[in-house]
């Protein structure tokens, strides 16, 4: 039975309006086209490379950008265009976000008064307890203020903080930065934990080992636009990847050869024509540059974006 899909994000879109020398206007586009799904029960991976715009997107989807930020596309939650009123409905009670920053924590406050954020009286006091419990946080916790505390316990009490209402959908924009290793380890067994519970997770990360231990499904984003979308088991194997993007990050992971890609990624206001990924890409050819947009096909467990040919995979030539 196939599991309810919470989250579908279509041709999504983030621009800004910048005024440069003179008081000219442009808009500079950030995330062109990202598409992804996220199940229920499932943890759905976003990786890529600093830059791409990954960290944008928990807040694009939860329309908290600033005021000179337009979106475009579509994003879906349970079957209705998540935006105006339902969006206000689901946000901070549905749908939670983990940021990415300890900063988001107040440090002149409690952790017990920020978890339960603002609610009072003997069940949200005990849910607060509970939820810090359940990762490692002992009743003093609550007590404490958040520079007392240590990274590793401060991205807990976020996790703890964003399940106070229960959520269908939690979004963690980078969780487990500056965690050393064992601490990250932890981190991610929380989320997988959530979705093993019910919960979707849109994971945004840039350390795609760690996603390959605890994600369901990845989603591999590059320049603001989404490259392929498949099943983590996917990753066991270098010719199981279908996009030339993938590849080079399978073969860039440490046990896998440590192999860099030559080039750089794009930056945001530069003017590609065809496939963002060209100008690195092993596979190109002219169609790759030339044509205006490169089509996001469906295959039997995933999509990808991709018109050129690769050696073992599935991707035929252009028409």
């Amino acid at each position: 039975m196939e599991k309810e899909l919470l989250l579908q994000v279509e041709h999504f879109g983030i621009s800004f309006t910048q005024y440069t020398r003179g008081l000219k206007r442009r808009d500079l586009t950030v995330i062109q086209d990202l598409g992804l799904t996220v199940r229920a029960g499932e943890i759905t991976a976003v990786v890529g490379s600093s830059g791409s715009g990954k960290s944008l997107l928990a807040h694009g989807i939860l329309g908290l950008l600033p005021y000179n930020a337009r979106t475009g596309g579509t994003i879906v939650y349970r079957g209705k265009p998540l935006e105006g009123n339902y969006l206000e409905q689901v946000r901070g009670r549905e749908i939670v976000l983990v940021p990415q920053s300890v900063s988001y924590l107040d440090p002149l406050m409690k952790v017990g008064k920020q978890v339960r954020n603002g609610r009072k009286g003997p069940q949200a006091k005990g849910r607060c307890t509970e939820l810090l419990a359940r990762y490692g946080l002992g009743a003093e916790t609550e007590e404490s203020y958040p520079f007392e505390l240590s990274g590793g316990m401060t991205r807990r009490v976020l996790i703890a903080s964003a399940l106070m209402e229960n959520p269908r959908l939690i979004i963690a924009d980078e969780p487990t930065p500056g965690l050393h290793l064992e601490a990250a380890k932890r981190v991610m067994g929380h989320f997988r934990e959530i979705a093993d519970e019910g919960a979707g997770v849109l994971l945004i990360t840039h350390d795609l080992e760690l996603a390959l231990e605890t994600a369901d499904r990845i989603a591999v984003f590059y320049a603001g636009t989404t490259l392929e979308e498949m099943p983590a088991a996917r990753f066991r194997k270098e010719e199981a990847l279908r996009h030339p993007y993938s590849r080079a990050l399978y073969r860039a992971m440490p046990q896998n050869g440590f192999e860099a890609l030559p080039g750089t990624q794009p930056y945001a206001g530069d003017k590609i024509t065809g496939c963002v990924f060209a100008p690195r890409c092993p596979n190109r050819t002219r169609a790759c540059e030339e044509r205006e947009a490169i089509p996001y096909r469906k295959t039997e467990d995933g999509w990808v974006r991709c018109i050129g040919k690769i050696s073992g995979g599935e991707m035929e030539g252009t028409t």
